[in-house]
């Protein structure tokens, strides 16, 4: 039996065609019992069946196969489970012939408290509490609750039937067709599915509420949440009617299914799973409360709705063939959720929003320790670590630089002959290439290879030189290092005008274009500017030499390029400064163009990119860091001023979230104006929790206020905190809390909010955003996750929750010694399932140190910053 371990794939011996499952969760005893028939084809000959199964307890008695032709029933000599590669193999003393059979196993498991596999959530109902089991199969967990074929490309169709307690709910993928009841228990069977993989196989069993609405075309959608809560699941509803009909056409494919629900789960880890017919939310992804559901809130919804509904195509109907393409689901939802909230809610201008995205995944991507696209996949542990900003963010951003590539009419052509071609099936890559390159005539697999195969990406420096333009491309590094990357580049450029454009296809290491013509005048005033990467569809950097980069500045200033622009100018610009490529006077001088700023996307990205700079100043230059903070409250002032603390009538939805990270930016720049008004406001709210003088939308921002004030002997406000999170239903409510509690400047405080996310008043999914410490409170952290570590491994397990307790503890480190303290300790405390994250971790950390040496050597930065923190304007 030893052949079969330590393999990435299941030996192709039996191909599984449908599954009888029958389950019994016990919700008291933690427990659940089940049966599956499997109806295979026996390809070749074999006396061995190897299938998927971890944390499952299967008897030799519990497994038969019966040939369908001679109704045979073989028992198998031995029946062994390898815990480590999560495999159940089954011997059988003759060999199974060639042809369709049925593998019957009868199993039992334990109802877990991970958030995977078949696990239970806690919710009260009337004021007792009460336990729901759920389902959480992505990516590789079906084998926790039964033994099948855990993989992508084993399609197949599931009959299912539950045994449960006759008051509760019972929702499984397809609608019901029948339940009896028999005294307290009751038995639920659904139709049968078409066929599917088996991470998209859903069942949730609790006490729930619902609304419901029904598409143009007769399906029944429906959203249940908590009882009580009902109320605020109709926005999503109808989020998802509109994007169920808006993708029916985009796709030219009707949703394949009678019914989709969708479910508010109060214990979850991710954000939401697109199973087939039944999508599992975390509550802030699903409810909206008209009432304290803030602006953000309500565009997390739209979006997360958005995105697992079009997993219903793309990954549900066309699934990849193994986790190696597992882009082609998540890039593809992320990209089309944009399309759908765009269509929903044209006033949001979310395809400006969608840089957040873009940018998200060029800082990921900017690490040597990346990875491409397309990543190899050996183990189902190393899976977990890839459902990160390159599958997602990246992906979504080379579909979007593709899509303006050839052209909206004949990309959406294009995908729905390859949903058509593929549907009901799996696929690679280079098949939607391939649709791709049929209804456009480009060579897009050419094009294309150099973004999924290889990681990073490039930056590309032009310069004028004699009426020409000189292009080189290199790839960039957040190090500063040099990379071996090459790709083909689409190039686009406008000239003082988005009337005047060109593009190219940047093939070679360097170029040098003719542009005569389209030069004009630039060489004789500053404002002929030139702008590459038009509204920055493509996935690349640009550096520009100090001529045109002047000239951008006072572009910038002068308003006269988009705002997708000035969002890349800027973010180029804080890129190449720190890897150590710009001066940071050069950074902070371009920051000042931005005063008068009116777009969210640009100014949210400001207030980052002013965060990062404050940490590294405060590490570097620490006798400077009042002059950036005093600089930073000026750069905002306008915005703010504009803003004020209160929602004016028919305000924009982006000014809404504006003004909340507007004055949380200010608050942690220690502005007293802000800090008092903010206590003010607080203590209005404590009062009254309905006052109008803290909307939901400034609500994070007086929590953050009020906690940069709070320390261990002044603690009344952080006590107020956690008396309104323990009064709050709300989940929106609680992790806005959970993510100031750690805003304090006093370390002894910070490590008692670090040990309030571990009490059992804050659900495991909800500690990490309780991670987000000020400068102060790094070393205190960085000690409490030594001290939890084991705590946190045996609460989290494997999976991507524990990962990002790393990186959110670890990155914001900048010495090259606490990346070797870091190092030490992990080198005694490694697990598979977080090498990837931690190294990615550890480069930062020598990222941040080399910015801090150089910012260290900048000799003309006290100037450039004082001349900015008393600029009068």
């Amino acid at each position: 039996m030893d052949q079969f371990k330590g393999k990435p794939r299941l030996p192709k011996f039996a191909v599984p065609k449908r599954y009888d499952l029958r389950l019994k969760p016990d919700l008291v005893a933690h427990r659940f019992a089940g049966s599956v028939a499997v109806h295979l084809d026996i390809v070749p000959a074999t006396s061995f069946i190897v299938l998927n199964a971890a944390e499952l307890s299967v008897s030799n008695d519990a497994v038969s196969f019966t040939n369908q032709d001679s109704s045979k029933v073989i028992k198998p000599s031995r029946v062994e489970l390898f815990e480590n590669d999560e495999i159940l193999v089954l011997e059988f003393p003759e060999e199974l012939p060639i042809g369709f059979g049925v593998l019957s196993i009868r199993f039992e498991g334990i109802l877990n408290d991970r958030m995977k596999g078949f696990y239970r959530s806690t919710y009260e109902h009337n004021g007792e509490k009460k336990t729901m089991a759920v389902t959480q199969f992505a990516p590789a967990d079906a084998r926790r609750c039964f033994p099948c074929w855990d993989e992508p490309s084993c399609k197949a169709s599931f009959k299912i039937t539950l045994d449960v307690p006759s008051e509760l709910v019972a929702l499984s993928n397809m609608p019901i067709v029948e339940e009896i009841t028999d005294g307290n228990l009751k038995t639920v069977s659904y139709q049968e599915s078409p066929i599917m993989s088996t991470y998209l196989v859903a069942v949730v069993v609790g006490l729930f509420d619902y609304v419901e609405d029904h598409t143009s075309d007769g399906v029944k959608v429906r959203v249940y949440c908590q009882v009580g809560k009902a109320n605020q699941g109709k926005f999503a509803l109808d989020v998802a009617v509109k994007s169920l009909e808006l993708y029916k056409g985009y796709f030219a494919t009707p949703y394949s299914l009678p019914k989709l629900d969708m479910i508010a789960i109060p214990d979850f880890a991710a954000g939401a799973m697109e199973n087939y017919g039944l999508v599992t939310y975390r509550e802030t992804a699903l409810l909206y409360d008209d009432q304290h559901s803030a602006a953000a809130n309500k565009q997390r919804v739209a979006t997360v709705v958005a995105h697992e509904l079009a997993h219903q195509w793309f990954g549900n109907l066309v699934t990849m063939e193994w986790w190696t393409h597992v882009w082609l689901n998540e890039g593809f939802a992320t990209w089309v959720s944009y399309l759908a909230t765009d269509n929903c809610f044209p006033e949001w201008k979310i395809w400006s929003q969608f840089l957040h995205e873009s940018t998200e995944g060029l800082r990921l991507d900017g690490l040597a320790e990346s990875h491409p696209i397309e990543v190899e996949i050996n183990h189902a542990c190393e899976i977990d670590e890839i459902f990160d900003a390159i599958s997602y963010k990246k992906g979504a951003s080379v579909i979007r630089m593709l899509q303006s590539y050839l052209g909206a009419e004949c990309f959406q052509r294009s995908l729905a002959s390859y949903i058509k071609r593929h549907a009901c099936s799996n696929a690679k890559t280079e098949d939607l290439w391939a649709a791709l390159e049929e209804g456009s005539g480009e060579h897009v697999n050419k094009l294309m290879t150099s973004w999924t195969k290889q990681k990073g990406y490039p930056v590309v420096s032009v310069k004028v030189n004699d009426q020409k333009l000189e292009f080189n491309q290199s790839q960039f590094l957040s190090s500063g290092a040099q990379g071996e990357g090459h790709w083909i580049v689409p190039i686009t450029l406008c000239f003082g005008s988005y009337d005047v454009c060109k593009s190219f296809l940047l093939q070679s290491k360097s170029e040098t274009h003719e542009v005569k013509e389209f030069l004009g005048s630039t060489d004789k005033g500053v404002n002929c500017w030139i702008k590459l990467n038009v509204d920055q569809a493509g996935f690349y950097r640009v550096k520009y030499d100090e001529l045109l980069a002047a000239r951008l500045r006072y572009a910038v200033e002068k308003q006269l390029l988009s705002a997708s622009d000035r969002f890349g100018i800027l973010d180029d610009s804080f890129a190449l400064c720190m890897a150590c490529q710009e001066s940071l006077p050069s950074l902070i001088n371009l920051m000042g163009s931005y005063r008068e700023e009116v777009d969210y996307t640009v100014l949210s990205n400001l207030i980052t990119i002013s965060l990062k700079v404050q940490r590294i100043a405060a590490d570097a230059v620490p006798d400077l860091l009042e002059y950036f903070k005093q600089f930073f409250i000026n750069l905002f002032q306008y915005s703010a001023e504009r803003l004020g603390w209160e929602p004016k009538p028919g305000e924009s939805h982006v000014d809404a979230m504006l003004r909340g990270e507007i004055l949380t930016a200010l608050a942690m720049f220690g502005h007293n104006l802000t800090l008092d008004e903010a206590s003010k406001r607080f203590l209005a709210f404590l009062e009254n929790r309905n006052t109008p003088l803290l909307p939901p939308d400034i609500r994070k921002a007086a929590y953050v206020a009020v906690m940069q004030r709070a320390s261990k002997s002044n603690r009344s406000d952080y006590e107020s905190l956690l008396k309104v999170y323990r009064e709050t239903d709300l989940s929106q409510e609680k992790t806005r809390i959970l993510g100031s509690l750690a805003s304090s400047r006093d370390p002894d405080l910070i490590l008692e909010a670090l040990n309030f996310m571990l009490s059992s008043e804050v659900r495991s999914q909800d500690a990490v955003f309780g991670l987000a410490v000020t400068q102060e409170g790094r070393n205190v952290a960085w000690a409490w996750l030594k001290e939890n570590w084991e705590h946190l491994i045996k609460t989290y397990g494997s999976g991507f929750l524990i990962t990002r307790f790393v990186s959110a503890v670890v990155s914001p480190f900048a010495s090259f010694e606490k990346a070797k303290e870091v190092e030490e300790f992990f080198a005694s405390h490694a697990m598979p399932f977080i090498a990837r994250t931690l190294r990615q971790s550890l480069e930062r950390v020598n990222i941040n140190a080399n910015w801090v040496q150089n910012v260290q050597n900048e000799n003309r930065l006290g100037d450039a910053v004082k001349e900015l923190a008393y600029r009068k304007y």
